[in-house]
């Protein structure tokens, strides 16, 4: 195991959401998430009066599972909107860790087509970004706009891993290194400093009791992004001030680093973090989903 230098975990990997693998319902008490007691919890000022009805599909990121995105979805649900949080291969109740990002990629294109939606907005956090670079070459004609929150926009022939410092991507390394089954588990210190750092401590250890270990190939392999360059599909990126995930500046980072690669694109900016807010402020990312979705 690498040694835990503060430098690293300056440099913190993406997901983030990629939280857990198992339910976020489980290590939380109710009343604790203030989704719990009302959908639009303490942050009722992001209200949004009048909305137009929009699909969404939400794709969550690494450490996480498909529940990450819970209170968020109670929220545009109960604005009218039509949400979908497809899960993908390796994550949720999947015990197979051994999955690609083309399998990943297969999941979600499966759930699409299978519902047949169509003219939906879909929605990528973090690792989740590269996913809807490979979805979006599968079914363009099913989008009616891409949202990427602070997730990874891939330049072709790159992968995740490739936007990770030299020694963020060296502590990740030996993390895997160190697994019997080729994941990666990000240790406490490194998840509450680079991906739940505005919530309380109180809140990182609830966040935290739900991280289950990433399959780490798919932050590996290079990607193949050409046909995703040629899309004429609407680009929105959101991006949260305080994400302390990637180093931002640099050559790194989420914008304008990333951002940047989307050509012509929407930007919404918000204060937050990584991870917290999908949990402590769901109206608010709900309001920023929206305010990045609408025409």
């Amino acid at each position: 195991m690498f040694p835990y230098r503060q430098e690293f975990y300056q440099f913190t990997y993406p997901e983030y959401r990629y939280l857990p693998i198992r339910h976020y319902s489980s290590p939380y008490s109710e009343g604790w998430l203030p989704w719990t007691k009302g959908v639009h919890g303490s942050d009722e000022g992001h209200h949004s009066p009048a909305q137009k009805q929009l699909t969404f599909v939400l794709v969550h990121g690494s450490w996480a599972d498909a529940h990450f995105w819970d209170g968020v979805a109670a929220v545009l649900r109960s604005q009218g909107h039509v949400v979908y949080t497809p899960e993908y291969a390796g994550h949720g109740n999947d015990p197979n860790k051994d999955v690609t990002h083309a399998m990943i990629t297969q999941s979600v294109v499966d759930f699409l087509t299978k519902r047949n939606l169509r003219d939906f907005v879909l929605v990528g956090h973090s690792f989740g970004g590269s996913v809807i670079q490979k979805v979006a070459e599968r079914v363009p004609d099913r989008i009616r706009r891409l949202v990427f929150w602070d997730a990874f926009v891939l330049k072709d022939g790159e992968s995740v891993s490739d936007e990770f410092p030299p020694e963020m991507r060296q502590g990740f390394e030996q993390l895997r290194a160190s697994a019997t089954d080729d994941t990666i588990m990000l240790p406490f210190p490194l998840f509450r400093d680079a991906f739940v750092n505005t919530a309380t401590f109180e809140e990182a250890k609830h966040m935290y009791a739900s991280v289950a270990p990433e399959p780490a190939k798919p932050l590996f392999e290079k990607l193949d992004l050409k046909a995703f360059y040629a899309l004429s599909t609407p680009k929105s990126y959101i991006f949260f001030y305080q994400d302390n995930t990637l180093p931002q500046g640099e050559g790194y980072g989420w914008h304008p680093h990333m951002s940047s690669r989307l050509g012509q694109f929407r930007l919404i900016v918000g204060d937050g973090d990584h991870f917290t807010d999908t949990h402590t402020r769901p109206a608010m990312l709900a309001q920023k989903l929206y305010e990045a979705g609408r025409d």
